[in-house]
């Protein structure tokens, strides 16, 4: 015969309290789901509207401070360059002169930056398709 075990009125009391205490307690699913993407976030940056020389002075600024915080992959929005007024300067390359095309080159030959990133791939259908890529960054050391 197995002794029965009896809980103390101040036990009884105590367990109550803790379980009304319900606004402390998440499911353990959702905390994990937050975190992860917290963590697989994606930085974006919209070029919208910009002039050629202002961008590459705010790209260079966001893969800096994106390596800094530690990023894997950020997107870079340029559009695709159909609005370009390059038609109206037969001097300009039509390619040459949209964010598009002159964006990753700048990435690509600027020092600072190509020794922070592993490679640049065209983004997406869902993230921006021809008028986005994404940059994967080296980890911080």
């Amino acid at each position: 015969m197995k002794k029965k075990f009896v809980v103390s009125p101040e036990d009884k009391e105590d367990w109550v309290a803790f379980t009304k205490q319900t606004e402390n307690i998440n499911p353990k699913e959702s905390d994990f789901l937050n975190k992860n993407i917290e963590l697989n976030k994606v930085p974006k940056l919209d070029l919208h509207g910009t002039s050629l020389s202002s961008s590459n002075e705010i790209v260079k600024k966001f893969i800096i401070k994106s390596s800094k915080f530690g990023y894997k992959k950020i997107l870079i929005i340029t559009g695709k360059g159909l609005r370009s007024k390059s038609y109206d300067n037969p001097y300009a390359s039509e390619k040459l002169s949209v964010l598009r095309y002159h964006v990753p080159e700048f990435i690509k030959n600027d020092e600072n930056l190509n020794s922070k990133i592993i490679k640049i791939v065209e983004a997406d259908k869902k993230s921006g398709g021809e008028g986005a890529f994404f940059v994967f960054l080296k980890k911080n050391i």
